[in-house]
């Protein structure tokens, strides 16, 4: 939806492409995050091409900054992850790639974007994962599984934002929630429960290259934790991840 909205806000056409069964047939049983990664890659090329011959299209413009292929490795550089718009690129493309940022850091990426008159929900918009969700679901992607990330990333944005705008903290510059794999016991009423963990990520950070986690105040904490498991019945306990990058990523894979 947020994407629509800037694309009607800026006057770019924007054609939508459902294709959500097709990716979550591609990962199906897949669990290895590289694994992932190189499978959302291949298939997104694979959809741009059916689509860029329907349009006569000849050009795949991509948003790759500069941390995407030095994460990705090769020419010497330890490997990271390989991101889906480098190191999950097929070797073979029908299309011609084109990646004007690609040398630059999200920092620099804000700059130009203000310098070209781009509304701030464009601009100052965090940064959100290539290969979307299924980095946020640890282990097996799953539709259910996928909609408890956007169902606890929603409440992990509002509350955050609001919170920003009451001058009660800082909004960080990268703020969701995870899901992890395992479930945990716990109560509902007087039953007992069996049910998944969220883990909420907020950092600090310029380039993205590094990040450090952000100081969210407790009664924001609780408040979050006690929406996400009130509102998402299949969740039933939920962290606060205090990694720094280095030693974590920000995204969980």
């Amino acid at each position: 939806m947020e994407v629509k909205r800037a694309a009607r806000e800026t006057k770019v056409p924007l054609k939508v492409i459902e294709a959500s069964d097709r990716f979550f047939s591609a990962l199906w049983e897949v669990i290895d995050p590289e694994d992932k990664r190189k499978k959302i890659g291949e298939l997104f090329i694979r959809i741009f091409e059916e689509e860029a011959k329907k349009d006569q299209v000849s050009f795949l413009i991509q948003g790759t900054i500069a941390p995407d292929w030095i994460e990705s490795g090769g020419g010497g550089r330890d490997k990271i992850k390989s991101h889906h718009n480098v190191g999950g690129l097929p070797e073979k493309m029908g299309l011609k790639l084109c990646e004007p940022l690609r040398e630059i850091y999200k920092h620099e990426v804000r700059a130009v974007a203000r310098e070209l008159g781009l509304p701030p929900g464009i601009s100052e918009r965090q940064p959100f994962p290539g290969p979307a969700l299924a980095v946020r679901v640890v282990g097996e992607v799953t539709p259910e599984k996928v909609e408890i990330v956007q169902e606890a990333c929603a409440i992990v944005e509002e509350e955050l934002e609001n919170a920003a705008k009451q001058k009660k903290m800082e909004l960080p510059w990268q703020y969701f929630a995870a899901l992890l794999p395992s479930k945990t016991v716990g109560v509902r009423g007087d039953e007992r429960a069996y049910q998944y963990t969220v883990i909420v990520r907020a950092v600090r950070s310029l380039d993205g290259m590094t990040a450090n986690f952000s100081d969210i105040p407790y009664e924001i904490l609780q408040k979050i934790s006690t929406r996400i498991t009130n509102e998402i019945r299949s969740v039933g306990r939920v962290t606060y991840d205090i990694t720094n990058k280095p030693p974590g990523t920000i995204e969980m894979e």
